[in-house]
């Protein structure tokens, strides 16, 4: 199995400590990317140690995370983890780009949490990831009815995006919680994007509040104030 890292979080599963595994290899090209280093990078990781791996870790985390990179392209690989990381009794979330919705559907059995990520506006994709949208909106609809918690998030980034498509995304997904995250210009794939200054938590407040009232439960996402629910 192809993977960047690993790294115990607080932060990648809502209210539990989990194990964060990074996977190498992705099929969108975002420019804000900010694992851009995963992208064609990664090493060749032995299934079998990954798996070993897990079970030390699960004395001391709650959950797994599977994050990337598109964890989806190692579906096979993927799905090994997810069962053994389930048989121990850890709960387990996957973050994905939602390209891959044949991979998503036979791997939701073993998936308690689903985060999505919706770059942009579906007719915008080609031009903001670098490929169709076609896989992502069959993924929610495949996630709307699942039973699994879903979240969607987007990465507002300014001069790239505006408020009007944050209020087409709104309108155009369902799940059970929004997530609005700040653009940050450490470290990313196009190196153009350096000079872009990160929206303030005080605008993505403002652009959350627009769109509150079509969604039961909507967050922004900030490096100065981390996550804040928008009521």
């Amino acid at each position: 199995m192809k993977i960047g890292s690993m790294a115990v979080s607080t932060l990648d599963y809502p209210g539990k400590t989990a194990l964060v595994i990074f996977t190498a290899g992705c099929n969108f090209r975002c420019p804000y990317c900010h694992n851009p280093e995963l992208i064609d990078g990664g090493y060749e990781a032995d299934l079998e140690t990954i798996l070993d791996d897990v079970e030390s870790y699960s004395e001391f985390v709650e959950a797994l995370v599977v994050s990337g990179g598109e964890p989806l392209l190692q579906a096979n690989e993927l799905e090994a983890v997810l069962e053994h990381a389930r048989s121990l009794g850890l709960s387990t979330k996957l973050d994905t780009n939602g390209s891959c919705p044949e991979s998503l559907e036979r791997l939701i059995p073993h998936l308690d949490y689903v985060a999505i990520d919706v770059k942009a506006p579906f007719q915008r994709y080609p031009e903001l990831a670098g490929a169709s949208a076609g896989g992502v909106m069959r993924s929610l609809e495949i996630l709307r009815d699942s039973g699994v918690t879903v979240e969607c998030r987007t990465t507002f980034v300014p001069g790239l995006m505006e408020d009007d498509d944050i209020e087409l995304i709104a309108g155009t997904i369902e799940c059970d919680v929004y997530v609005l995250q700040q653009f940050r210009n450490r470290t990313i794939l196009d190196e153009s994007l350096k000079d872009t200054e990160p929206p303030s938590p005080r605008r993505l407040r403002e652009i959350a509040m627009k769109i509150r009232d079509r969604f039961s439960r909507i967050k922004i996402r900030t490096e100065e104030f981390g996550e804040e629910d928008i009521r």
